[in-house]
């Protein structure tokens, strides 16, 4: 039994074993949302927080990523291809440096999916060391119903229900024209107006700090009334 116990110890002390990292990742919940056949890019922060300087690099990427889609980290002004240029990825950061020269860049793809990646970094000379930075994404095909009107084009809004930010694409066709975008509850109560720039062509809309329910959306072109849709939001 003796015998059995020390064993038992050794492939413990063999096994590796992760430590708290020495670099903090700072950034928010990296997430990319958007319509099919479009790109991202996202600004990574990481901090080391010892008072070593430290090399880490990628060690691999894990996760849910379609055929269609293509990811890059950017290091300053170099990209790479964490699938196939992960031996070419390196982090050196002095003592207490906070490293902001960092890009997530994510082609969503060709066809409507959610999913989540992420990627693995070790340190160089301690491989209990590690940090890992935690991406999700959800791809939305937009509907195709469109509004024409003489002066503008608009979209439906998409996602649709959302839970976060929702978008409208539109497009000028009269700069010189005024359009607005007004959002009301579903008894008909104003809750946000957002003026459409011609030299811009989508509203971001951030729906996180409204009830979930039911609200119309009316495009306005002059002071008219041009169309009112249904945006639903969810929590």
């Amino acid at each position: 039994m003796k015998k059995i116990f020390v064993l038992f110890a050794l492939i413990l002390m063999l096994l590796p074993t992760y430590s708290d990292a020495q670099v903090r990742v700072l950034s928010e919940n990296i997430e990319f949302n958007g319509k099919i056949g479009t790109a991202q890019r996202k600004s990574l922060i990481i901090q080391n927080q010892s008072n070593q300087p430290v090399e880490y690099s990628l060690k691999f990427l894990r996760g849910n990523i379609g055929s269609s889609q293509n990811i890059k980290l950017c290091i300053a002004d170099k990209c790479f291809d964490p699938k196939r240029d992960m031996a070419k990825i390196h982090l050196i950061l002095a003592p207490g440096e906070i490293f902001t020269d960092l890009y997530l860049e994510f082609d969503l793809g060709i066809t409507e999916t959610k999913g989540n990646f992420d990627l693995h970094f070790t340190n160089t000379e301690n491989i209990r060391d590690v940090f890992v930075i935690e991406a999700i994404y959800d791809v939305f095909n937009p509907s195709i119903e469109e509004t024409n009107h003489k002066d503008i084009s608009i979209g439906s809004v998409y996602p649709n229900p959302s839970n976060r930010i929702a978008q409208i694409d539109y497009e000028f066709k009269n700069p010189n024209t005024t359009a607005k975008i007004t959002i009301n509850s579903f008894i008909g109560n104003p809750v946000a107006e957002y003026l459409l720039e011609p030299a811009q062509k989508s509203l971001v809309i951030n729906v996180a700090d409204l009830n979930p329910g039911v609200y119309f959306y009316t495009l306005f072109v002059d002071n008219k009334n041009i169309v009112t849709k249904k945006l639903v939001v969810k929590k």
